[in-house]
């Protein structure tokens, strides 16, 4: 296929009149639209105002999709424990299934190709399926929760360890190559020491296997952790074995300067969720020092209850308006830095490899966006335009992997109406705001 348009190569190449040609699952050719137009004149065309990189978000709560709005305006330990795990405990298998798939129906009609996917406790399986179905690229697992948890979470550390094993050896040795595993503990307050070192000696026993869990989001969880250890979260985290270059971080709020450079030495991924920290008033993760230890920092949009959103492209917004009035510093994060973010960043967080810049050899995971609208005129230059005012709804092409899955408002991969219906049907068949009390 030729994919014609101004052509955002990766953060810093734009060709203007360009062109990006795939084959099967591959680019072949990024260029000149004339030129490629010329050397490869039997490949369906289509035509995109704006051509890039498919988005990576690198902290995901697909089945939480069904809880959009049902916890406003409460604080981070409340909406979990009194909103969302129990909504998370109530679905069964069909309605955990339906609200994976709804979560990747926005994300894949969003511009987002890639996800690192926190799901829950139960019926994890199903998520791995509608993500197959879906097309999307990812990096999902079950979440382990032995202790302090709510009925219909709570397992044994054995039985948890056990059916990530499971899930191991079906999705990720026996699934397609665009879908691996991620070992998910929830985060210290829930799992015990045994199941913490027990996910690393997991991840471990199985090639190309990471881990990804939440890290010191919130005041109160920073408090808890360090009451039960006597350290603090990201040294609690690296005393059991949950750093280093496989482990994603989700959030890293609240960190001193010690965890930061445990964070850097270790070459732990990082993943900030600004519009999650906002609304739950969390607080402002330190990205710009991050950034400048050399912490690879990646883009996530954390759960549809506490955003409310998958959009990615408001996620960059945000993520760089946050930094510079936090260190009221205007040239802070600019539009660079957010594309690579949200594009080459995650996907290493994610452990993919040639997914996140268009490049001949690297994956054809490439969205394609309409420009033909007031807030896109005038456009001086793309990369401002897709991190301070495109939307997710101007991405009209998604393709993954080679495979179309979005094309002009119609899903091709999955019927988008049924899930939607199944989705409104299931919300208004069910009390979650009874379930939480």
């Amino acid at each position: 296929m030729l994919i014609l348009g101004t052509v955002l190569a990766d953060a810093k190449t734009v060709i203007d009149d360009g062109a990006v040609v795939t084959s099967d699952n591959t680019i072949d050719a990024v260029g000149d639209r004339a030129d490629l137009c010329e050397r490869y004149p039997d490949h369906e065309r289509v035509h995109y105002d704006i051509v890039a990189p498919g988005l990576v978000g690198a902290h995901i709560h697909s089945v939480q999709s069904l809880g959009r709005g049902i916890a406003d305006d409460a604080a981070l330990l409340e909406w979990l424990f009194d909103y969302v795990l129990p909504m998370e405990a109530s679905l069964s298998a069909e309605e955990m299934r339906v609200a994976a798939e709804l979560g990747y129906l926005e994300l894949v009609e969003s511009g987002t190709t890639t996800v690192i996917d926190h799901l829950s406790v139960n019926h994890a399986e199903e998520a791995f399926e509608a993500a197959i179905d879906a097309g999307i690229r990812g990096r999902l697992g079950k979440v382990l929760m032995d202790t302090d948890s709510p009925d219909g979470l709570l397992e044994s550390t054995a039985e948890a360890l056990s059916a990530s094993e499971t899930l191991i050896q079906r999705y990720h040795q026996g699934g397609p190559d665009r879908i691996r595993y991620a070992v998910t503990p929830r985060f210290a307050v829930t799992c015990t020491e045994a199941c913490l070192r027990g996910s690393r000696e997991l991840a471990e026993r199985y090639d190309g296997v990471t881990i990804h869990t939440h890290a010191s989001e919130n005041r109160e969880e920073i408090e808890t952790v360090e009451a039960a250890t006597g350290m603090r979260n990201i040294e609690w985290l690296h005393e059991v074995g949950l750093t280093g270059p496989d482990v994603t971080l989700a959030h890293c709020v609240h960190t001193n300067d010690r965890e930061r450079e445990l964070l850097a030495e270790t070459g732990t991924n990082v993943t900030y969720c600004p519009s999650s920290n906002m609304k739950l008033a969390s607080g402002i993760a330190p990205i710009v020092d991050y950034l400048d230890r050399g912490i690879t920092v990646a883009l996530g949009n954390d759960g549809p209850p506490c955003n409310n959103t998958l959009d990615p492209f408001t996620e960059m917004r945000q993520a760089s308006l946050l930094q510079k009035v936090d260190t009221l510093d205007p040239t802070t994060v600019p539009a660079e830095i957010l594309i690579r973010m949200a594009t080459v960043n995650g996907a290493r967080a994610a452990g993919f490899d040639r997914v996140g810049e268009l490049k001949p050899g690297w994956k054809a995971d490439v969205i394609g966006l309409r420009a033909d609208h007031t807030r896109a005129t005038p456009l001086h230059d793309v990369r401002s335009h897709l991190v301070f005012s495109a939307h997710g709804d101007d991405v009209a092409f998604t393709m993954i992997d080679g495979d179309v899955c979005y094309r002009d408002g119609e899903h091709t991969r999955v019927d988008a109406g049924r899930i939607r219906e199944d989705a409104q049907a299931i919300a208004d068949g069910f009390d979650f705001a009874e379930s939480a009390r």
